[in-house]
């Protein structure tokens, strides 16, 4: 019995944490939108813009057409909504991955420090799943890292590391479907396990709404070394959304979601029109099974072999700990 109590109560533990987060991830992606400035009057009357959270509006060429198959948005529907999931979804590989070679190639992080992430996110694509251990440690030891630092100096961070990355890594058919919603005059969001300050950036670079991210604790414009309930990362991805659609006062089953990763299952099962792109195998089949449509934009390459079916959950930690560092370096200099 005082097993199965413990049982109990660490699962009650674990739905807290998934639930704060969903929320804390609702709220701060609220308050950023309301924080906002109005956009020019010129562009309120352009189709698809939004109210990207950033000061930079996305850099718009000739966006390629929408894959044939999709289901029509309807125009102007208060009520509709899009929900994309970042990595291999949106970019090509983890957005935090590619926050860390950044600091790299700025002098922040050694080769050392980008070796051992390196390793933890090449066990991911060997495996495919968390290990609990390397979960463990990453997360401490990102934490331990950023607690005292500046809110403002690692938004800087991120502002200086993708200025540049985004037009190369985004697939151009999953831009496509995201202009597809924006174009509808419907809100679109990024749902991602990266950091808030992460999400931010991405989404306001390509016209989104806003984002949903994982949001860490900070006191007084300074990190504490917390995580304001958990990563959000499968079931908290679900509960952030569902979150949203509540303040926001969306209709789910009028809403679509895309994502690869089986681990967002729980987020595609919340919507009326749930979308698969660039899958791995385990979503693959659920998708088969469900008859949820599936978009591959990988040419030439199976799913099974180069998905990432869990990066985001170890990327959003490691990648937290390489900013730590590098701001720790920066403030040394």
């Amino acid at each position: 019995m005082a097993v199965l109590r413990r049982l109990t109560q660490a699962r009650r533990s674990t739905g807290s944490r998934t639930a704060l987060a969903g929320e804390a991830a609702a709220e701060a992606a609220e308050a950023a939108l309301r924080a906002a400035p109005e956009p020019p009057a010129e562009e309120e009357a352009q189709p698809g813009e939004g109210r990207p959270e950033g000061a930079h509006p996305a850099k718009r060429g000739k966006a390629p057409k929408a894959p044939e198959g999709n289901h029509t948005p309807e125009p102007d529907d208060p009520r509709a909504a899009a929900f994309f999931d970042c990595d291999n979804t949106i970019l090509r590989g983890a957005a935090i991955f590619y926050l860390g070679v950044g600091l790299y190639r700025r002098g922040f992080l050694s080769r050392r420090d980008i070796a051992r992430f390196a390793w933890q996110q090449t066990w991911f694509r060997l495996h495919g799943a968390e290990d609990p251990e390397h979960m463990a440690d990453a997360k401490h030891t990102a934490l331990g890292v950023v607690a005292g630092k500046r809110t403002a100096d690692l938004e800087a961070l991120c502002e200086e590391v993708f200025e540049d990355v985004i037009a190369d890594k985004v697939w151009p058919g999953t831009r496509a479907l995201v202009q597809m919603h924006l174009d509808a005059g419907q809100r679109v969001w990024l749902v991602t396990a990266a950091p808030v300050e992460v999400a931010r950036i991405i989404a306001a670079r390509l016209g989104m709404t806003g984002a949903l991210g994982t949001v860490a604790e900070a006191r007084d414009g300074a990190y504490t070394g917390r995580l304001v309930g958990d990563l959000l990362h499968g079931p908290a991805k679900a509960a952030a959304v569902r979150s949203l659609a509540r303040r926001e006062r969306l209709d789910l089953d009028r809403c679509a979601a895309y994502s690869d990763s089986a681990n967002d299952i729980p987020m595609l099962s919340l919507v009326g029109h749930p979308y698969v792109v660039n899958p791995d195998g385990a979503l693959r089949r659920h998708a088969r099974a469900q008859g949820w449509r599936v978009r591959d934009f990988r040419t030439g390459r199976k799913a099974a072999r180069v998905g990432l079916p869990a990066a985001a959950a170890l990327g959003v930690a490691a990648g937290a700990a390489a900013a730590g560092i590098a701001l720790h370096r920066r403030h040394r200099a």
